[in-house]
């Protein structure tokens, strides 16, 4: 059964992979929090492909300095926050009644970690 979960874990690893890259070209999609939830998925599945991804260019451009200083640059917040007001916004207009309160409570913990909990830096050169 671990081997079942493990190879689950390493599958929707490599699809949050997936949409992270079309992430990096088409800006509806979130490419940081896609990059983390691989990283974790990867982390659970297996050490050889997490060993792997932590060493890429994507990880360490777009969420090493996240998870290693609690910093990101304003730009990627910046983007991150614009998308998922986008995302959480089409969400509360589209659901119902009990599905706004749900995604409005989501929205306000991801604008909460990203404004107060998580350093803005400039652009590294």
């Amino acid at each position: 059964m671990k081997k079942i979960v493990n190879g689950i874990c390493v599958a929707l690893a490599f699809v949050c992979v997936g949409l992270g890259v079309v992430g990096i070209v088409i800006p509806i999609l979130p490419t940081t929090p896609l990059f983390i939830a691989a990283a974790c998925l990867f982390a659970k599945g297996s050490k050889k492909f997490h060993a792997w991804f932590l060493n890429t260019t994507l990880y360490k451009k777009y969420i090493e300095s996240a998870i290693t200083n609690g910093t990101m640059e304003k730009k990627a917040k910046r983007h991150m926050m614009i998308t998922l007001g986008i995302v959480f916004g089409m969400g509360i207009v589209f659901s119902p009644v009990i599905a706004k309160i749900i995604i409005g409570v989501v929205a306000a913990i991801h604008f909460y970690v990203l404004i107060f909990r998580i350093k803005s830096v400039e652009q590294a050169v």
